[in-house]
């Protein structure tokens, strides 16, 4: 881990494109903007925590099956026609 010293406007770059600026510091809160690519994600820790627990959890239920209607009488097997056009 890298432990930097910031003052209140001063700003660390990371991989040339992602920027943290110390906005305020309030007593033992921190204020920090930060700048980066809309391709790249950026959480606090527990809302990251939550996503991560929610997409296991997902991952690891079973999907439900899909119910079928059922056949009316005299209706034949539906088979749509595959067309490369």
């Amino acid at each position: 881990m890298l432990i930097l010293s910031r003052k209140t406007g001063e700003t660390v770059v990371i991989d040339g494109r992602i920027r943290v600026k110390v906005i305020r510091v309030e007593g033992d809160v921190v204020k920090i903007g930060i700048e980066a690519p809309s391709e790249v994600s950026v959480h606090r820790q527990e809302v990251y925590d939550e996503i991560q627990k929610n997409n296991r959890e997902a991952a690891t239920q079973g999907h439900p099956e899909v119910p079928r209607l059922p056949k009316k009488h005299g209706q034949k097997n539906f088979s749509p026609a595959i067309s490369n056009s």
